[in-house]
């Protein structure tokens, strides 16, 4: 058994009955190929609740700090999480997200880059665009919906891969790609 398989399996055994997470759309993840799975950030706990409802090991960028003590940067590394320096181009972060993807391998991305305190969808940032655009990669828009202190469930629905053939004909910027993939992630939060 792999450190994340059995992460997995330690997250999924304290974490899902905790918060009654429901999978919605699971069957709409590619079970093989490269895929970057793009879902809004509402809690410290959304990538573990994404990692253990994906059918695939995730690779996730994780700002920088967090690798700093070691014992947790060991566990992140482990599962398969990568630093990324944020508020600047790190050059480092982008080449291993594309080499992930190059493995067809499964990249993890929160777009709006930090948490929302409110809920309420921010503006994401233009790399989760530059990854679609320069890869080959299925894009999975996921919706974390609910609230981690009510006691109604917290659903993550897997939306259906965005057709990025007729999004690169269209000659956008990176910033633009991740506009269209933040009105998927809102599609799938308002139409739930």
């Amino acid at each position: 058994m792999s450190f994340y398989t059995f992460a997995k399996f330690i997250v999924k055994s304290w974490l899902k009955p905790k918060y009654r997470v429901k999978v919605v759309g699971k069957e709409n993840i590619p079970q093989t190929g490269p895929v970057i799975i793009c879902s809004n950030h509402i809690s410290n706990y959304d990538p573990p609740i994404v990692g253990m409802t994906c059918p695939r090991d995730i690779h996730f960028m994780a700002k920088e700090e967090l690798f700093e003590n070691k014992i947790f940067g060991f566990i992140l590394r482990n599962v398969h999480a990568f630093p990324i320096k944020r508020g600047m181009k790190d050059r480092n972060a982008l080449r291993k997200g594309l080499d992930v993807l190059k493995e067809g391998k499964v990249l993890g991305l929160f777009p709006e880059g930090t948490r929302s305190k409110t809920g309420e969808l921010k503006k994401g940032l233009a790399g989760a665009g530059f990854f679609a655009l320069r890869s080959k990669a299925k894009v999975v828009p996921c919706a974390i919906i609910g609230d981690y202190r009510s006691k109604e469930p917290l659903y993550v629905v897997y939306g259906k891969p965005i057709d990025m053939n007729s999004i690169r004909n269209e000659k956008l910027s990176a910033q633009e790609v991740t506009d269209r993939i933040m009105d998927e992630i809102k599609n799938i939060k308002e139409n739930f």
